[in-house]
């Protein structure tokens, strides 16, 4: 299942500890997204906020890329997202990319000896 990793930051400006608009944002938001979550078939698995950097750090397993693109783009998401500074990643767990290291050493062998 892909896990997708949403980095979100903002100014000292847009800071929802000073900002009431960014504030409210933050709020409505945070109380929509288990809906939101379910309504795409998401799973968020963490949230992390490194408050002196103003990061934001959310990780989310989805069954399918286009199910996380059609949720990021919910209305609600995209107000998020326009008070943010935001970047989307596809991440993979240590085991994945074991797994496909390992498939690719096999995958290397087999062109050699073919």
């Amino acid at each position: 299942m892909p896990t997708f990793l949403m980095i979100s930051k903002h100014s000292p400006e847009s800071c929802p500890m000073n900002n009431e608009k960014a504030k409210k944002i933050s709020v409505e938001v945070a109380g929509k997204l288990e809906k939101l979550t379910k309504k795409h078939a998401l799973k968020m698995t963490g949230s992390w906020t490194v408050i002196p950097e103003r990061t934001m750090f959310l990780f989310f397993e989805a069954l399918t890329s286009d199910a996380f693109q059609k949720f990021a783009i919910e209305p609600d998401m995209m107000k998020w997202i326009a008070a943010n500074t935001t970047e989307i990643k596809m991440a993979m767990t240590l085991e994945e990319s074991i797994k496909i290291l390992r498939q690719t050493i096999i995958d290397t062998a087999l062109f050699f000896f073919e």
